[in-house]
């Protein structure tokens, strides 16, 4: 498979472990010293992979939640380091019955290790968010 291909792959992995809930295999999409920036949509840095996978057990641990991810952009910078943007779009319904229908960025950076590629950053940024019952979050 070529580096590119797996760069998809890490990133349907992600969404997936996301949506499915199943931290461990989280874990094993970042690398370990990841930094998370969800500032421009209202989140915070978050630097760890550990952490990363605990806040957002937090966060989403009891929301459905839909991810899909698009059109990548993909650039090998070295044999070991890449770059990727990727356009998605979210939906997360909480046990309550608010709703949030999202759409963004995921823009990224991506280190192979003992030839398999994590992700080293990850930024999301938002264009558009619809929010239904937002207060009952």
């Amino acid at each position: 498979m070529d580096d590119i291909e797996a760069i998809k792959q890490l990133k349907a992995r992600y969404f997936r472990t996301m949506d499915t809930k199943d931290w461990a295999a989280m874990r094993q999409v970042f690398c370990d010293d990841v930094v998370m920036d969800s500032t421009e949509s209202g989140g915070s840095v978050i630097t760890g992979a550990d952490t990363c996978v605990d806040f957002l057990q937090e966060v989403i641990g009891d929301v459905i939640t839909v991810h899909h991810g698009h059109m990548p952009e993909i650039e090998l910078t070295s044999a070991t380091t890449a770059n990727g943007i990727w356009a998605m779009e979210d939906m997360l319904r909480w046990p309550n019955g608010s709703e949030l229908h999202g759409y963004g960025h995921y823009q990224e950076t991506y280190k192979k290790h003992d030839g398999n590629w994590r992700i080293k950053t990850l930024k999301l940024t938002r264009l558009r968010t619809d929010m239904t019952n937002p207060d009952e979050k």
